[in-house]
């Protein structure tokens, strides 16, 4: 049976005593962190050169910190609003990305948040490339001898129920592999008031514990992700990728922005069907539409399933709209199920929507381990395939190739920006059901320090999922079909989808390598492939209220809102490198300084900049008056 503990510090006594000077842990990826009890421990082990620490985990979570001036002015009061004044950030993650970890201390992701490991030369050497599905079987032969976990308590029961809730993934199939080999590993539970209880296999007895710490002082929040905007192009890839959603199928998403525009287009072929037409004739007027792929158009009558290793916002408003309701049973319970999950991460929206199930609602989503979700090769096995009727398989990546392959964690020079995940095993998934399709997303263009480069690229050194797994591509500009296609054809549809801009140095090479006919031209319609048409396409679909930035609500209040717009092109300016951006950007504080403030108090007011103090106060108010006004004058024309 485990032992009940009251506050954490007793709970690292605890661990410290069983265990002795050498820790190797594992911990859930994403919310599952229990904070307090991680923060303590790292504290007595960096303090003390004779213990040491391992850590296994992934997608540490902190509130960002911008070093800025004028994004401080924005965050820190959003900041305290969205995560609380007391939220526990974790220590040992703050340290590794500022390269402050101690001798004694080691951390090994598979999987980080973007970017935050990209000048960590110890998170980059310690990285662990490996696909989600296999992370238990890893840590279990790195001889791991404690697992930490945040747990849910159910508030009804009159008796003590707990759930592994958020992240039964990886933790089930851990505890098999040490029960199979009859292997010892301290495991501890540390319930959160606020955590949703939910059931499926996520629900586990006293006695799954060693330690369950229940202590009373725990109040902070959990950590919610803030709804950032849907961009112009992101809207447009999403609106061709609900296109390509089967009713009567299955729906595998993550999470992001893009991921967000497919749902908000679900809704409108949804919910608005007759506008939605409109706009699926007017995207495909030019000629562009692949005859070979399964376009459909019409409301979702049977509904979808939902399968996927994360579950977030975007299946509680695809089950609320009521799209989310085909069900399947659940081999091991026989309950009927319309949502397998292996861990979710969310809003806040999401959590208490989560923790406000009906019965119906409740019993339909079976939180599971990632081996059942992300694989197929279970004894249930001929099960799963008949579950996963038309499955799409949804991802995002950085670049692909012109031949097929996908870059979506690493950059050209080995830097390791996120991780594998699951998407390998999604897209190879999809190569072996029936009616399956795998559907990659990406921004054709990124602009980084003023400069545009293109994300459809020759070849990439780093490439998470190999040519021969190519499917469906997506872009701003269009489908990409790529499945059983020959390298020339996939070479032309590639640059089909193309940003105008690169198309001609992208021929130039497919040339050169001899994978594309030398009598080739560009197409008229691709080269209409530019960030202004895009602009103009999405301009129709907001005079009718669709295509909003925050098209599935937001933690910004208005006034927020629209200083999230008006921050990021002062953000990129400054960010560019050279005289003539500077210039260009005390141009515009002089600009704004004659604007008349009065319509744009609120923004002012929200960053302090009413009454300025200090020279970089005055031009900080400058500049977001000029873009501010920019922003209201494009608004009503």
């Amino acid at each position: 049976m485990a032992q009940l503990i009251s506050n954490v510090s007793t709970a690292v006594d605890q661990i410290l005593a069983r265990l002795g000077p050498d820790i190797s842990m594992a911990t859930p990826l994403g919310l599952g962190k229990p904070n307090l009890l991680l923060n303590e421990l790292y504290r007595r082990i960096k303090n003390n050169p004779s213990l040491s620490l391992k850590i296994f985990s992934a997608l540490a979570l902190n509130p960002p910190s911008p070093k800025e001036d004028l994004a401080k002015r924005f965050f820190v009061p959003f900041a305290k609003r969205h995560w609380g004044v007391d939220y526990p950030e974790l220590q040992y993650a703050k340290d590794a990305e500022a390269n402050l970890l101690p001798s004694n201390v080691r951390i090994h992701e598979f999987y980080f948040r973007a970017g935050a490991a990209m000048n960590s030369p110890k998170l980059q050497q310690d990285y662990q490339s490996i696909n989600y599905t296999r992370v238990a079987e890893s840590v279990y032969n790195e001889g791991v001898n404690l697992v930490v976990q945040m747990i849910a308590k159910n508030p009804k029961s009159e008796t003590a129920r707990y759930s592994l809730s958020c992240n039964p993934d990886v933790t089930l199939d851990l505890v098999d592999l040490y029960r199979a080999g009859k292997k010892n590993v301290l495991m501890v539970g540390m319930v959160h008031p606020d955590l949703p209880f939910l059931g499926g296999e996520a629900e586990v007895p006293a006695d799954f514990f060693n330690l369950i710490i229940e202590d009373t002082t725990i109040q902070h929040e959990i950590f919610a992700l803030p709804k950032l905007p849907i961009s112009a192009a992101d809207h447009v890839i999403g609106f061709y990728a609900s296109q390509l959603v089967a009713d009567d199928g299955t729906l595998q998403i993550g999470i992001g922005s893009l991921s967000d525009a497919v749902i908000a287009s679900m809704l409108m072929r949804h919910q608005n069907n007759l506008l939605y037409n409109e706009l699926v004739e007017q995207i495909w007027k030019n000629g562009k539409k692949s005859s070979s792929l399964p376009y459909e158009k019409s409301p979702f009558k049977e509904g979808i399933y939902g399968l996927s290793e994360m579950v977030t916002d975007g299946y509680m408003h695809l089950r609320e709209a009521g799209i989310l309701k085909r069900e399947v049973i659940d081999e091991k319970s026989g309950a009927k199920t319309y949502l397998h999950g292996a861990f979710y991460l969310g809003s806040k929206k999401f959590y208490s929507w989560l923790r406000e199930l009906n019965p119906e609602n409740f019993s339909g989503i079976r939180m599971t381990r990632v081996s059942k979700v992300n694989d197929l090769y279970d004894p249930h096995e001929l099960v799963l395939r008949m579950q996963r009727r038309n499955p799409r398989f949804l991802n995002t990546c950085m670049q692909v190739t012109l031949l097929g392959g996908a870059a979506s964690e690493t950059l050209e020079n080995g830097s390791v920006v996120s991780g594998v995940g699951g998407q390998y095993n999604f897209v190879a998934m999809a190569q072996e059901l029936k009616n399956s399709r795998s559907i990659l997303m990406l921004r054709s263009v990124r602009e980084s320090k003023g400069k545009r480069f293109s994300n459809i690229v020759w070849s990439h050194g780093h490439l998470t999922i190999p040519r021969h797994l190519r499917d469906i591509v997506i872009t701003e500009y269009g489908v990409a079909d790529l499945k059983n296609k020959s390298d020339e054809e996939c070479v032309k549809a590639m640059i089909e989808i193309a940003d105008a801009e690169f198309q001609e140095a992208l021929v130039k090479k497919a040339k050169q390598h001899r994978k594309l006919s030398l009598d080739y031209q560009i197409t008229e319609t691709a080269k209409q492939n530019t960030s202004e048409n895009v602009k103009k396409f999405i301009a129709r679909g907001r005079q009718s209220e669709v295509f909003k930035a925050f098209a599935l609500g937001s933690d910004f209040t208005e006034v927020e809102q629209n200083l999230v717009a008006a921050l990021e092109p002062i953000q990129n300016l400054a960010s560019t490198p050279g005289v003539s951006a500077k210039l260009k950007l005390f141009a515009w504080a002089l600009n704004g300084l004659v604007i008349d403030a009065n319509p744009f108090a609120a923004e002012l007011e929200r960053m302090d900049l009413i009454k300025p103090q200090g020279l970089m106060a005055k031009i900080y108010r400058g500049l977001l008056l000029k873009v501010l006004n920019e922003q209201k004058i494009y608004e009503f024309n």
